[in-house]
């Protein structure tokens, strides 16, 4: 039940307690998904209850007092379900692949057409990655304050509480997600249909069924392995930037070659139109569609192997890495078309390969292709991190909350972000929805950062490993500002459509969770869907704390009317 703490979900021995009695040892069936009304303290709070009601922050998980060593990294147990670690040397790729991928090859056109020349669109880019640094380094702070997975839904819950936490989530799970799943998903079918099809557009069942087929097996990878999945995102993240690398080898042949006009200073900043204030605004929004991913670690926070280490260390190098490939990219459309051939296209790469590849412009399909195959498998990776948050703190059902026996991966979650998807993309033109998506984004983004200050407001002498400047908050407060007001006066329906979508959210958190005595056929309804979610997907809440009790082999327990014993991992 998703209303207050968490059920006690337990497959007994299979996930035991975190102090086991004797009589724990034994084989048992489910014990249901009731809770005990007030758990004792000798059961400790299962992993996916509620939170206290006031947590002391000084005390966290990983945030020792101030001057206190760092604890070493904790053994790993036998026998223990828990979301495995992953690699510090992945960090940085993972940051980076999560950042590029379909949006350099969707975004130029809209950055060009709002900034009405080039000399503006670069700068846009330029620009848009130094405002990604800024609220990077804020949230690093948060990552290793606050040491959570989820990334802004977790710290908004922490400094703002409930509702605020629930909004972001809502809106999240629901709108931002899913929509630029579904996005990057017809723009890996589209890519790779294109040369099936190059006379015309490829038909419109035939991209939704490959759309379908990529999600849904993205879906599988992730929840078998999360090494798997990190493999595959570090493979398409070297094949997306050795494609990028050819675009800008070949636009710096061009300019070599002395085709550069359009680059010059007289020609990069002859506007032809005068951009407004507003027109800016949505220039940067259209550019933080392609930059979106920069707080993909903090999703994750729980998983990275010295967060405090590795969190600014991927920051400094992954987005001026992403920022300078980007920057480059454009100069590299400009020196093959002029601004109007780029804003006539509708696949800037695609036009470009075209113009300069001759028989290799089959080349720039299948580089589109690599990157948003490997964009897809990160969106799916931090969705279904933030969705098991959420359940964790128990703002969704508790099923989302649990993680495979064996695979130690977040099933139902992954289900959840896929299907979800799916009807997006199927139901709609997800395209429209990109300008909510980005406004939402940064609505979240801009308030997340404001809890930062509110949180050394409130908790000054949290032990804080990573502790920027206050004028970088300050700084992305005030371009975050300027971007919202300004989008929100160009395009005062689509901003307020937004806002409606996170304002849904209200009624659904009162109903759904702080609406504590519900009816009994309620509460038996979500207990009987829990544990067939339980049985269908062969999972359990994650383990916390570390007795040694826990290294104990449970070979003997067993699933509910499963014959089939469980050997240990």
């Amino acid at each position: 039940m998703w209303c207050g703490p968490l059920p006690r979900a337990e497959l007994c021995g299979l996930a035991p307690d975190p102090a086991p009695r004797p009589e724990c040892r034994s084989r048992a069936k489910l014990r249901g998904l009731a809770s005990d009304p007030v758990p004792r303290p000798e059961r400790g709070r299962a992993a996916g209850s509620a939170p206290d009601p006031a947590p002391q922050l000084e005390h966290r998980s990983g945030a020792e007092p101030h001057g206190a060593p760092p604890n070493p990294a904790p053994r790993p147990e036998l026998g223990r379900t828990q979301l495995p670690s992953g690699s510090s040397q992945a960090d940085l790729k993972q940051l980076a692949g999560n950042i590029i991928g379909s949006g350099i090859f969707i975004s130029p056109k809209g950055v060009l057409e709002h900034s009405g020349s080039v000399g503006l669109a670069l700068v846009v880019w330029v620009l848009g990655g130094g405002i990604a640094v800024l609220g990077s380094l804020c949230y690093a702070e948060l990552g290793v304050a606050i040491p959570k997975s989820g990334g802004d839904y977790s710290y908004v819950t922490e400094i703002f509480g409930g509702l605020a936490g629930f909004l972001l989530l809502w809106s999240a799970v629901l709108i931002m997600y899913p929509t630029s799943l579904a996005v990057i998903a017809l723009t890996f079918s589209n890519y790779v249909l294109q040369p099936v099809f190059p006379n015309c557009i490829p038909p419109y069942n035939a991209s939704r069924v490959l759309s379908t087929v990529c999600l849904l097996l993205l879906t599988w990878v992730n929840s078998s392995s999360v090494r798997w999945a990190t493999r595959i995102q570090d493979i398409f993240t070297a094949g997306k930037l050795l494609a990028l690398a050819l675009i800008i080898t070949m636009g710096f042949i061009q300019i070599f070659k002395g085709n550069y006009e359009e680059l010059t200073p007289s020609n990069a900043f002859n506007f032809w139109m005068s951009p407004s204030v507003g027109q800016l605004a949505l220039a940067f929004l259209q550019g933080s569609f392609a930059f979106s991913g920069w707080n993909f670690l903090n999703y994750v926070t729980e998983e990275l192997v010295d967060p405090r280490r590795n969190l600014p260390r991927a920051i400094f190098i992954s987005i001026p890495l992403v920022t300078f490939v980007y920057t480059f990219t454009n100069i590299a459309y400009f020196t093959a078309m002029s601004p109007q051939e780029l804003l006539s296209s509708n696949a800037v790469a695609v036009t470009f390969g075209e113009k300069l590849l001759g028989y290799f412009s089959w080349v720039m399909p299948v580089s589109v292709a690599l990157s948003t195959f490997g964009g897809i498998n990160g969106y799916l990776f931090t969705s279904s991190r933030l969705c098991f948050s959420g359940a964790r703190e128990g703002h969704l059902p508790s099923l989302l909350a649990m993680i495979h026996v064996k695979h130690c991966t977040p099933i139902p979650a992954l289900l959840v972000c896929c299907l979800t998807t799916i009807i997006i993309m199927l139901v709609g033109d997800t395209y429209t929805l990109i300008n909510y998506v980005s406004f939402i984004n940064y609505l979240c983004y801009g308030v997340t950062i404001i809890g930062l200050i509110v949180l050394r407001w409130k908790k000054p002498k949290i032990f804080r490993p990573i502790k920027v400047n206050l004028l970088v908050p300050v700084t992305y407060l005030l371009f975050w500002a300027f971007l919202l007001i300004f989008s929100f006066y160009s395009e005062p329906v689509v901003c307020g459509i937004g806002l409606i979508i996170i304002l849904t959210g209200v009624p659904v958190f009162f109903l759904g969770v702080y609406w504590r005595n519900k009816p009994k056929c309620v509460n038996r309804l979500a207990e009987s869907m829990t544990y067939w979610g339980q049985k269908l997907c062969f999972v359990v809440h994650p383990q916390e704390g570390a007795p040694e009790e826990d290294d104990l082999s449970f070979t003997q327990s067993q699933l509910p009317g499963s014959e089939k014993s469980l050997k240990k991992q």
